[in-house]
């Protein structure tokens, strides 16, 4: 996984609406929020989701943008942010490149069966495209107003 002090690795990966998200976009300009979570539209998920929409305004007042990364589909993607109003970008990372370069992916049972999963993990990356904080382990309950509390403090 990630530290802080090390570069986060340039991606390009697709959002709800297909469109092509690159780190580059983000250097030099904003903040980023980067939070890998398991799967759309299941209670923690939606929960972590619902919490990051509701601050948004205060994370574009931190000069910060929020993007949340899983290895959903866009199509899920889309329906889950049109089922709840979420106004957090979605990353569909349906490979798990993106997962793998942040070292968030693990071995999960599931069932009696073993599968790799996403680690709840967000990563606050500054402007530089250097990481400077991360939250391993996540529980969703509270965990965008730490992510805020922290953006704030760079």
């Amino acid at each position: 996984m990630l530290n802080p002090g090390d570069r986060a690795p340039n991606f390009s990966t697709p959002n709800a609406d297909m469109q092509m998200v690159q780190l580059d976009q983000f250097l030099g300009r904003h903040h980023l929020v980067l939070y890998f979570y398991p799967k759309d539209d299941t209670p923690g998920c939606t929960l972590e989701a619902l919490e990051f929409t509701d601050l948004m305004p205060a994370f574009e007042a931190a000069d910060a943008r929020v993007l949340g990364v899983s290895m959903d589909p866009c199509v899920s993607h889309g329906a889950f942010r049109d089922k709840y109003g979420l106004t957090v970008n979605l990353l569909a990372d349906i490979e798990g490149e993106l997962c793998a370069a942040f070292g968030v992916l693990v071995e999960k049972t599931v069932r009696g069966e073993r599968k790799k999963g996403i680690r709840r993990t967000t990563f606050v990356i500054d402007k530089e495209g250097i990481v400077r904080h991360v939250f391993a382990d996540v529980k969703p309950k509270g965990h965008a107003q730490a992510v805020l509390d922290c953006v704030r403090a760079l």
